[in-house]
């Protein structure tokens, strides 16, 4: 053996960079893209839903900070968040506006030329592990860039996974920034209550209650044998691991979309035929229209109907060949239609094409139902 020449065995071992993950959510974002072009909506509670009056049906898209002191939140209905806050401003929705603003702000993210993971209009994820900038510095470029571009401010949260990444940009609201390590998870994670922790909704909530657990430091107190018995294998070995603040995803920088959909909530139940059916006519378009502009074809067409008691039912139709052609999806929509007792009055209609695939259009009718 030549002594000059290192062997393999002798170097140490490659060291991966810590993880370092950032999310991003912008500031009551909806509201803020209001205020910024109205100054005068400033200081007062902004609430922002629907067709911007809260007499008719519909749910808050987003309230601004001083609205929520009154108790007003994201899919309140219109008419509660009324009685709460008799003074609030009131919009209806423009998702074009939002959308732009979206735009302009994740621009400035992608310039960093890190991974990211866009999870909605007003976040996402990025991975920082390979930059040698400090997590300040890198938030303090985001922020500045962010401000700059739209004039609207963000919260950010980095730490060594999405999970307390996601729970520390909530943390220090609004224009915040939250940088959470392994070490910090018993101090700083364990003291909040249970719905901070991501994937836990009302009713994961009210049973852990039922079980005398308030907080995520009771949560993590809790055998996995325990969890498992009350939610199921995946879910229990789920919220073991998260009140642990263990999580190991990666961030989805490629998503291809399962489905597209429209649905409309009429403002006063109906029972009109002709009504329905041009609700789901114009629905149809929508989103054959969407399928075009992303280039996807559809194979499953279905329905959604709701009725004046809150009944649900839905109903399917398989095509031979996948299409995007606006006439064959509402053609199929109504041969959904015509499996529906129509006997209550409609609330709610919606039409969803789904089993996606790229490709050229084809032009098939619709084959066999599926219930």
């Amino acid at each position: 053996m030549n002594p000059s020449i290192p062997q393999e065995e002798s170097r140490p071992p490659a060291r991966s960079p810590a993880r370092r993950i950032l999310h991003i959510d912008m500031d009551a974002f909806f509201a803020a893209v209001e205020e910024k072009r109205n100054p005068d909506l400033k200081g007062k509670p902004v609430i922002i839903g629907g067709m911007g009056d809260p007499t008719r049906r519909g749910v808050v898209s987003t309230a601004n900070y001083e609205a929520r002191k009154f108790g007003v939140h994201s899919a309140l209905p219109l008419k509660t968040a009324l009685r709460l806050c008799p003074r609030g401003v009131f919009l209806p929705v423009d998702f074009e506006a939002y959308e732009a603003a979206s735009r302009m702000f994740k621009g400035v993210l992608l310039g960093l030329d890190v991974p990211m993971e866009d999870v909605g209009i007003d976040e996402a994820y990025l991975d920082l592990s390979l930059l040698e900038d400090s997590n300040e510095a890198v938030a303090g470029r985001i922020k500045m860039g962010i401000l700059e571009a739209t004039g609207l401010s963000c919260s950010i949260g980095i730490a060594p996974n999405k999970l307390l990444a996601k729970i520390a940009s909530d943390l220090e609201k609004p224009d915040g920034l939250t940088i959470i390590g392994d070490s910090d998870v018993e101090t700083r994670i364990w003291p909040l209550p249970i719905r901070k922790l991501y994937g836990i909704g009302p009713k994961t909530e009210a049973s852990l209650r039922e079980m005398g657990v308030l907080t995520i430091a009771q949560l993590a107190a809790l055998s996995v044998e325990t969890l498992v018995g009350r939610f199921g294998d995946s879910y229990g070995h789920y919220l073991r691991e998260a009140s642990r603040g263990m999580d190991e995803n990666p961030l989805v920088t490629h998503w291809e979309p399962k489905s597209f959909s429209r649905e409309m909530t009429f403002q006063a139940d109906v029972k009109d035929w002709q009504a329905i059916a041009r609700t789901i006519a114009e629905q149809a378009r929508d989103v054959a229209s969407d399928l075009e502009r992303r280039g996807y074809l559809a194979r499953t067409v279905t329905l959604k109907v709701r009725f004046d008691d809150f009944r649900t039912v839905t109903r399917s139709c398989s095509l031979v060949d996948p299409v995007r052609n606006e006439g064959l999806i509402r053609r199929a929509a109504f041969s959904c239609l015509q499996r529906v007792e129509l006997r209550r009055k409609v609330r709610l209609i919606g039409v969803r094409v789904s089993n996606l695939e790229k490709g050229r259009t084809g032009s098939t009718l619709p084959g066999r139902s599926v219930f």
